[in-house]
């Protein structure tokens, strides 16, 4: 027995059906559909993927590129940097005001708010306390970094007195910052 052609209907098949011809499915064979069709899909492809990695890519880098970069302007001086830090940390007690003094490496605001409250709660349990420190001295300073140095002191009304030698890492980004203190 032979085949019946392809796409085509056996008598018995005509018989079977009532004469009629198979409806079609509306879905274009092969053959049908042309490479200029499949060409226009390849190219909007093309398209709207070096679209998104042009995106991506330059969001990507405009990210990296100012991650780090200071909010604002730096101190003139290592030292000034220090002795604005040190206002804002034990004079002031204000950790958002201490924060926008630290590079943005070591900018967390939490550990900023952490210590404030710990200087707070040091300052609490004594009468009426004072806190004052030697004038910054930049012991150390090259093109963009400086390590300057201060001795703090606590003073209470009864006479008490706390003193701390203090070594500070300032860095120069549109200004001085302070970076680490130890």
């Amino acid at each position: 027995m032979t085949q019946p052609p392809s796409g085509g209907s056996t008598p018995q098949h005509a018989a079977a059906t009532g004469g009629r011809q198979p409806a079609a499915t509306g879905q274009p064979t092969r053959a049908a559909r042309s490479p200029r069709s499949r060409r226009g899909l390849v190219v909007v492809s093309v398209v709207l993927v070096a679209t998104l990695l042009l995106c991506g890519g330059g969001g990507a880098a405009a990210f990296f590129a100012l991650r780090n970069a200071e909010n604002g302007e730096g101190a003139e001086e290592p030292a000034v940097a220090v002795e604005s830090f040190l206002s804002a940390v034990y004079q002031d007690r204000d950790p958002a005001q201490a924060a926008e003094l630290v590079c943005s490496d070591a900018r967390d605001d939490e550990k900023i708010a952490a210590k404030v409250a710990e200087v707070q709660a040091y300052a609490a349990r004594y009468r009426n306390p004072r806190f004052r420190w030697s004038s910054p001295s930049v012991d150390s300073q090259n093109g963009e970094r400086a390590t300057v140095s201060t001795k703090l002191t606590m003073t209470t009304a009864d006479e008490k007195v706390a003193e701390q030698n203090l070594r500070f890492t300032v860095v120069r980004k549109a200004g001085w910052w302070v970076c680490e203190v130890g």
